[in-house]
């Protein structure tokens, strides 16, 4: 588990770095510009690590998956070389779909207007600034989108309704809650992400802008990345103890 939350802390790291230093610039500075390779290197550093951080969720519900329903087999099943494996994999197909989409959303012509109606580099803002026909660049990214969350959203359900199952055959209370508590961190911060992500792929045609858009990009490229270490730290007892006595007695 902490090897899984060891990675996702270096895939939220990237994230934000990839986006959030430019975008401090741009609030700082009068005249906002990007270079054209510059805007590609963006995309295909958030490519990579959104896509990453999809799959590394995924990995962790099975991870948890693993550690509940088969607790006594876990180090067999979930291994030091099955971790790297996957952790590796998780950071591969982020790669690759980088590698894929990014030339595909450069591919059109750009000769109208050059002001994205964004905070980063986008598809969707950069596809709306082309000229040219964006039929197959637009397919490319509707395909990898629904795929990638579709068959991490399956990982997860999958491994959360198998979960709840085997907790709810626990007969105490309090293997009940041990049990629970192994899981909570993860619940939550899945619920946030994917929760994110189905609001701004989801919605009607009819509602749908740029201007959502961005609202929901800065939950998922930065405020969940900030929100992951406070999630996953409230496992600790000492962390909790000392929430818990701040919350009584703030002034102190």
């Amino acid at each position: 588990m902490y090897s899984f939350l060891r990675h996702l802390a270096v895939i939220s790291l990237g994230n934000c770095t990839v986006i959030a230093p430019k975008m401090l610039v741009n609030f700082l500075v009068s005249k906002k510009t990007t270079s054209y390779y510059e805007c590609a290197t963006q995309l295909g550093g958030f490519l990579v690590f959104i896509v990453a951080e999809i799959f590394m969720l995924a990995v962790m519900a099975y991870d948890r998956y693993v550690a509940i329903c088969n607790p006594l087999l876990y180090m067999v099943v979930v291994s030091r070389r099955i971790c790297l494996l996957l952790v590796s994999l998780t950071y591969l197909y982020g790669f690759c779909t980088a590698i894929v989409v990014t030339p595909c959303v450069f591919s059109v012509s750009y000769c109208s207007s050059n002001k994205i109606n964004h905070f980063y580099c986008d598809n969707v803002p950069l596809l709306a600034l082309s000229c040219s026909d964006t039929y197959i660049p637009e397919t490319v990214v509707f395909i990898f989108s629904g795929t990638n969350l579709f068959f991490s959203m399956i990982i997860v359900l999958i491994s959360y309704f198998n979960i709840v199952l085997a907790i709810l055959r626990i007969r105490s209370s309090e293997g009940r809650q041990t049990a629970f508590s192994t899981c909570a961190s993860h619940m939550v911060a899945v619920i946030v992400f994917y929760g994110t992500l189905l609001f701004m792929y989801l919605q009607p045609r009819t509602n749908h802008s740029l201007s959502t858009d961005k609202m929901a990009s800065v939950f998922y490229t930065l405020v969940i990345p900030t929100l992951n270490p406070v999630i996953y730290s409230l496992r600790n007892k000492d962390v909790k103890d000392v929430l818990k006595g701040f919350l009584h007695s703030p002034c102190k």
